[in-house]
């Protein structure tokens, strides 16, 4: 890095199948954090829709869009009036016959600046059934930070993905999660892991509540925890 930045995490449970609510929460949290002078952003996994694998077949298509739809125009906006990188967590990414789950990244001037579409569904839970698979790693460059890796939760859990974003040069990864209660001993021992094998820091946003686990956090490139 070159320069200190200041750094917003938004952990909340998005309610299931609540996409124009949801979405009004996640611009007040936008603006309550830029207010607070965040330079970058990160939201969750899956927040416009919410998740519950029950439901989130209905649920990530009911709010489904493209990325350039009024969503993403409101997170665009809402980057630009801001002016902080918004790693917009994870959205349901409506494209032809496609659906994907897809995380967005906006430039404090509202410009798209990087997306990247789950490589690895969680197929215990059914996400094969409901989404269609990205085809790689993704990388963005941040002003002040360098390359950044994305990771959307169960593409972390591989530590082939976490190596294949150091060898695209990322030295920071964020990774906007939904990731539940019974496998928070993977959340506690792969990512410490991931960072240590390849001097990463993590940047992990989850929701909370139920049976999403919660405990955001910054692992440092040690593997030392800075908050959670």
């Amino acid at each position: 890095m070159s320069r200190s930045v200041t750094l917003g995490l938004v952990q909340w449970l998005p309610p299931c199948d609540e996409p124009d609510r949801n979405l009004r929460d996640a611009l007040d949290f936008i603006a309550a954090l830029g207010a607070r002078g965040c330079d970058v952003v990160v939201l969750p996994e899956l927040w416009p829709c919410g998740y519950d694998p029950a439901t989130v077949g209905h649920d990530a298509r009911n709010a489904a869009e493209p990325l350039d739809g009024p969503r993403g125009q409101a997170l665009s906006a809402a980057a630009r009036a801001h002016q902080l990188f918004l790693f917009a967590g994870t959205v349901p990414e409506q494209s032809g016959q496609h659906l994907y789950n897809t995380a967005v990244v906006y430039g404090p001037d509202g410009r798209m600046i990087g997306c990247h579409r789950k490589v690895y569904l969680y197929t215990p839970l059914g996400e094969h059934d409901v989404f269609t698979a990205g085809e790689g790693a993704t990388v963005v460059q941040i002003d002040g930070i360098g390359t950044v890796g994305l990771s959307i939760c169960f593409d972390g859990d591989h530590p082939a993905y976490a190596r294949q974003l150091h060898e695209l040069g990322a030295r920071v990864v964020i990774a906007p999660c939904a990731y539940e209660v019974a496998t928070e001993t993977w959340w506690d021992v792969l990512y410490p892991a991931n960072a240590l094998a390849n001097g990463q820091w993590w940047i992990m946003v989850n929701q909370c509540g139920g049976e999403l686990l919660g405990k955001s956090r910054v692992i440092d490139r040690k593997s030392t925890r800075l908050n959670s």
